[in-house]
């Protein structure tokens, strides 16, 4: 058993806060600091179902990586799914916290472990956190948002795009922008939906971008800026790091049981 309070503190540890984007809501979305807490659940997000399972699992604490009032939210009512949401919450007394980019920028977050799922070498930020916020903050040197480096061996576009799909969990394929050809070598990569990292990383120099998601006129952008772009699904670049973050916090809190939410799926599917 542990104290709310002490827990949070392990949580910005491992995904220090000031690395999150301004527009985003990170931190303790619901709950009361003074609770004791023995039970954690870590999800991608907050859907119905993940919710009941929290309840059915008497969890004390869900650790969402994409926040619950993400936007304004004027009213709590059952009328909206929001709403409904924060309500069984609240009544089930479970507290909702929110590492969102501040955990895709960690040291140990999301981009890093792709990058080491992918074997790159020489990886740094691809924005580096800014100086003026190292100078305050030690702890952040050398972080930063996305990964860029080299792979272990040169390979072409379609090569890289296969090993993509051999080693994330995606049900709906893998898609890519760019001729299938080309010679890869350094590697940007960006979890999510964050296509609009391609002008950075093709400034550093990346001959592709592994995103989750890309908007249309993104991939356009992409083959005009001669870059390639390989889309592997949103759900499939984040969720491996979700199971992770179950056990990194299990590391650093013991006696806790946690656990990743079983329940959660990834919405898309391909067609057969």
């Amino acid at each position: 058993m542990a104290h709310l309070t002490d827990f949070l503190e392990t949580l910005s540890n491992l995904a220090p806060l000031e690395l999150a984007e301004e527009w985003d809501n990170v931190g303790l979305i619901v709950g009361r600091t003074g609770e004791e807490i023995e039970c954690v659940m870590t999800c991608l997000t907050l859907t119905a179902d993940v919710v009941e399972e929290a309840v059915n699992e008497n969890i004390d604490v869900i650790v969402t990586h994409h926040p619950i009032l993400f936007r304004p939210c004027q009213e709590i009512t059952y009328d909206s799914e929001e709403g409904a949401l924060l309500i069984r919450l609240i009544q089930a007394n479970i507290a909702v916290y929110s590492p969102h980019t501040a955990y895709d920028s960690a040291g140990l977050g999301i981009n890093s472990q792709l990058a080491e799922l992918f074997e790159l070498e020489d990886v740094s930020p691809i924005r580096p956190v800014a100086d003026n916020l190292v100078a305050g903050n030690t702890h952040l040197k050398g972080l930063g948002s996305g990964r860029i480096g080299t792979l272990p061996r040169e390979m072409t576009l379609s090569e890289l795009s296969a090993l993509v799909g051999q080693m994330l969990p995606t049900k709906a394929g893998i898609q890519f922008v760019g001729d299938s050809h080309r010679s890869v070598s350094k590697v940007g990569i960006a979890c999510g939906s964050a296509a609009e990292f391609q002008g950075d990383a093709k400034r550093l120099g990346a001959d592709a971008l592994i995103t989750g998601e890309a908007r249309f006129h993104a991939c356009l952008e992409a083959r005009s800026a001669g870059i390639g772009l390989i889309i592997a699904g949103h759900y499939a670049t984040e969720r491996p790091a979700i199971e992770n973050l179950a056990r990194l916090i299990k590391q650093n809190c013991s006696g806790l049981r946690v656990t990743s939410s079983q329940t959660e799926s990834d919405p898309l599917q391909l067609h057969s």
